[in-house]
């Protein structure tokens, strides 16, 4: 079902102009909320545990058909994005702090980009290939391939390797050692593998890919955003690397630095959270 509006969705945004597809965009966000009650259920549920249990309804709604709208704009980006100029993906981005993902470059161990599901991390990764930087992705692969084939086949025209969970500690660990940039959205776990650990508060599972292999290979984690801005232009924000020592335990030093990249993530999110596009139940009731 969802290839077939993901390909009426690609074709709109490649021959409309930008302001008509946002408009359709935002009209099929509006039909969405008022239908789909299982996904308005669970985005009000994660809304509740960031902004808290007095938030009202009629706050949640508005946050709620906030993300959808953001989201349906999200994609038209993407789709859009496939074939434009280095130029053209940059235009409408300002770029700040690009100095820290620089400098810990220059140590020579890679990067990690520490980034979420929030604002357009694909149309961020495709900016920082445009900026000249070799870049590749830890990807979701969708149950259908054809899904797979068109989501792909955006990244690698514009720059961006994909490599799959599940097998992707080999790739990971090549492009580290290449000195390039990984990009990982570190805000949910998909694998079942992922470390238990307190988000805004309450426990749960939280993926420690970025964690683990900072740990075990010295490459900088360096938080990475791409927020829409009003008038839909576009921030790429590089944060300072996170500080961190190691020390001879493993199990705590992780635990250590997954506290200090969850805290990364909590202030985006909190910070954007009408572009914080999570569509799984991230608590249990």
């Amino acid at each position: 079902m969802l290839y077939p509006i993901y390909r009426c969705g690609y074709a709109l945004a490649k021959n409309l102009p930008l302001r008509v597809s946002y408009r359709i965009a935002e009209i099929v966000a509006l039909v969405y909320f008022h239908f789909s009650r299982k996904d308005r259920k669970i985005l009000s549920d994660n809304l509740k545990g960031i902004l808290g249990v007095n938030a009202g309804k009629k706050e949640i709604d508005a946050h709620t058909l906030g993300i959808l709208k953001n989201f349906a704009k999200y994609l038209v980006d993407f789709f859009r994005s496939a074939g434009l100029s280095k130029e053209d993906i940059l235009k409408p981005v300002t770029v700040k702090n690009r100095q820290y993902l620089d400098e810990a470059l220059s140590l020579g161990k890679g990067v990690i980009v520490l980034t979420a599901h929030l604002g357009n991390w694909e149309l961020g990764a495709a900016a920082v290939a445009a900026m000249g930087y070799p870049i590749s992705a830890i990807v979701l692969n969708h149950s259908d391939q054809r899904i797979n084939t068109l989501f792909s086949g955006n990244r690698a025209i514009n720059d961006v390797k994909n490599i799959p969970i599940g097998v992707a500690v080999r790739g990971c660990y090549r492009v580290l050692r290449q000195n390039e940039v990984l990009a990982i959205a570190g805000d949910r776990d998909y694998t079942g593998g992922g470390m238990e650990i307190e988000f805004f508060g309450k426990k749960t599972l939280m993926p420690k890919g970025a964690a683990q292999l900072a740990l075990r290979t010295g490459a900088s984690i360096v938080g990475g955003f791409l927020i829409r801005q009003p008038g839909d232009t576009f921030v790429l924000e590089f944060l300072e690397p996170i500080s961190f020592e190691g020390t001879d335990d493993m199990d705590k030093d992780l635990d250590d630095l997954m506290k200090k990249c969850v805290s990364v993530l909590e202030d985006y999110v909190k910070k954007y959270v009408d572009q914080w596009y999570v569509f799984d139940r991230i608590w249990a009731e």
